[in-house]
């Protein structure tokens, strides 16, 4: 039998398609009736915004690619203008659907329960007056409608901004009659207005902003008439470039980046679905877009908006019923935190267990006249951040603070540009990483004098140091003050922040060094023992699995007969049960009320098994364009709770798991036969968490 080529295109799935097909795994979730009904309208407004990042950064990056000529495919064999039609077909279709779940689906079961969109035509004579104040007293003097003739040319719009194009007939007081003017609805006023109990139907009757101007949008225009007016919105690249070769200063560069991000190429135009065919075309034209650029919609052009919703309405049955993250025992004494620690690691599980240790983690250590040094990595924090707060507090105490802030963080560039001003206020030090790297390692370093000595304690993290996602993402921290971990840590900040070579690390494995080449050893490793005979096992979970070079080794060790479960929340490029190459391989993914972040890799590494948590993805970036760090779990007893809980019971969910099929497409499981339902989400809900 014929060896098979374990490059060839067939085998790998295009990742663009693969991250709309997790688009469409969370607007499942909307669709969900046994998702409580505003939170599967918060699964509605994530996937609008999920597909607005998509625009933004891949199919703005694959147009510049086509505009630069280039025609070179990927592993998949797609090249950038063969991708750019498929994605546009499919995201038409997603987009298709997202409509329809709400106008067919939430809006029906919202109306059922008090909460209703009431539009312009069904508003009531008390309503419409109100409506109208609202438009005179708090619209009219902030709207500036713009006439478009030679002297008032097609304004510049902001990336994702609610506009609406006018069609009028008629002269103004000066004798012009282009015929179209350009409404830009001001960002500082709300999109959903509450109408008063007084003149409402139901419970909760909300008005869109849209309708408010599209009802009294000929008071802009006296003397004229309207014949048309309708909304849009264009979606813009948001990627930021800055030559960090040709720089002096990473900071000033990003801020003059983030300026100029809120007008970049536009990549898409959405547009009401009643808006005429010359409307939009005239549209298109001036943004530089093609037809397959357009998306006609029935329902407001911005779905995330309605996210909104689920605070304002104070509905409890209708969301998740709250919790309060659990506390773990071995820190709910009168002891200190580093007085524990020098007996034994910590584990947390987030958002199950509190992030509150870590920060208490930080306090302490601000407050301890022992302490000498604090060392952090911040990608992303938060307004407000309570770990901000702490190493401020450390700082102004005279200690020595080191944060290294990564300045380019996706969406979170101008959030980090504060902290960063507000630690060199306090007295720490800040640096950005390295040049060209990313730095995406979690992890912090206290170093604390005891005797005649300085001990290291270390927080090592799968996530970021944000309160809020902590609370809705899932992920690992370890708290520690193994000799060994501390010392690789120490090594990891001297390369972020000082020169030269370091020695190699004892425990830690590290982006861009030793990573990539330890992982597939690992994996060839699992593939020699089970072409020896020997029972081989590879479990692994993250959030993508991209790289070429690591799905390869997969294949070969799945031809080798080791069993391999991949838990993948978002892209994967691994086509898993092609026979003879991936037929061990089972890829699953997890979509319910938090978002997937940890990641863990398994080796079963004949009966000494091996288990790593880490701040990387499978991606070419992490292996290569970041500085990322996996820490290996080695208290059997702490080993043997990740095993369970973040490996075995994801493997065992029945009802939130989606299992990947060789076509490409996604399966949801469900319980068969006696089988009793089995969410692993719920399941360390009950066990970690309690009742609010």
């Amino acid at each position: 039998m014929d060896t098979p080529d374990l490059s060839h295109p067939d085998l790998y799935i295009n990742r663009e398609l693969s991250l709309l097909q997790f688009n469409k795994r969370v607007l499942e979730q909307a669709r969900d009736p046994n998702t409580p009904l505003l939170e599967r309208l918060k699964f509605l407004c994530i996937s609008s915004t999920n597909l607005d990042e998509f625009f933004e950064i891949r199919v703005a990056g694959l147009k510049q690619k086509v505009e630069s000529g280039s025609v070179q495919a990927g592993t998949d064999n797609y090249s950038p203008g063969e991708i750019l039609a498929t994605i546009s077909r499919e995201a038409h279709q997603l987009v298709e659907q997202q409509y329809h779940v709400l106008n067919e689906e939430l809006i029906p079961a919202l109306r059922e329960r008090s909460i209703r969109f009431v539009r312009r035509t069904h508003w009531t004579e008390a309503q419409a007056e109100w409506v109208k104040n609202y438009f005179n007293r708090e619209l009219l003097p902030v709207l500036s409608p713009l006439g478009l003739d030679p002297a008032h040319p097609f304004p510049r719009i902001l990336n994702k901004s609610l506009n609406f194009i006018v069609s009028l007939e008629g002269k103004d007081a000066f004798g012009r009659s282009s015929g179209v003017a350009i409404v830009q609805a001001p960002r500082s006023l709300p999109r959903l207005i509450p109408l008063p109990s007084d003149i409402a139907a139901g419970e909760y009757d909300y008005v869109f902003l849209s309708s408010i101007i599209h009802a009294y949008v000929d008071e802009l225009f006296p003397g004229m008439t309207v014949t048309g007016c309708y909304q849009f919105r264009v979606t813009r690249n948001s990627d930021l470039f800055v030559d960090e070769e040709e720089i002096d200063d990473l900071m000033r560069a990003m801020e003059g980046e983030l300026l100029a991000r809120r007008y970049g190429d536009a990549v898409r135009l959405e547009v009401a679905d009643n808006c005429t065919p010359d409307m939009a075309n005239y549209l298109l034209r001036q943004f530089g877009l093609s037809e397959e650029d357009l998306y006609q919609v029935n329902g407001p052009v911005n779905l995330n908006r309605l996210f909104a919703i689920a605070d304002l309405v104070e509905r409890p049955e209708l969301k998740y019923p709250p919790f309060k993250p659990g506390r773990s025992g071995i820190l709910n004494t009168e002891q200190g935190i580093f007085d524990t620690l020098a007996h034994q690691d910590i584990l947390l599980h987030h958002p199950f267990e509190s992030f509150v240790p870590v920060v208490e983690f930080l306090r302490q250590a601000a407050t301890d006249p022992n302490v000498l040094a604090i060392k952090q990595t911040l990608y992303r924090t938060g307004p407000d951040s309570a770990v901000v707060d702490a190493l401020v507090e450390a700082a102004r105490a005279g200690k020595e603070v080191t944060v290294v802030v990564e300045l380019r963080a996706r969406f979170d560039e101008a959030a980090n540009i504060q902290l960063a001003n507000r630690l060199q206020e306090a007295g720490a030090h800040v640096v950005y990483g390295v040049v060209g790297y990313k730095t995406h390692a979690k992890m912090i370093l206290i170093t604390r004098r005891e005797g005649r000595g300085l001990r290291h304690y270390v927080h090592l993290g799968t996530g970021n140091y944000h309160a809020r996602t902590a609370r809705l993402y899932t992920d690992y921290g370890l708290l520690s003050a193994d000799k060994t971990l501390g010392e690789d840590i120490h090594r990891v900040f001297q390369q972020l922040t000082s020169l030269g070579k370091v020695k190699a690390l004892r425990k830690l494995l590290q982006s861009p060094f030793s990573l990539h080449k330890e992982l597939l050893r690992k994996i060839e490793r699992e593939a020699e023992l089970a072409a020896a005979g020997e029972p081989a096992r590879i479990i692994a979970k993250m959030n993508a699995l991209i790289e070429p070079q690591v799905i390869r080794a997969l294949y070969q060790a799945s031809q080798a007969g080791v069993k391999i479960d991949l838990i993948v929340r978002g892209i994967c490029c691994l086509r898993p049960g092609v026979p003879g190459v991936s037929d061990n391989i089972q890829v699953r993914s997890i979509v319910g009320r938090f978002l997937e972040h940890t990641r863990v890799f398994y080796f079963r590494n004949g009966g000494e098994e091996e288990l790593y948590l880490s701040s990387a993805d499978w991606m070419d970036r992490n292996f290569y364009r970041r500085v990322e760090i996996a820490f290996p779990i080695e208290q059997p007893q702490l080993k043997k709770q990740i095993i369970k809980e973040g490996l075995e019971l994801y493997l065992s969910d029945n009802t939130q798991a989606w299992v990947l099929q060789r076509d490409g497409e996604y399966k949801r499981l469900q319980p068969t036969g006696r089988q009793r339902p089995r969410s692993v989400q719920a399941t360390l809900l009950d066990k970690r968490a309690e009742p609010a």
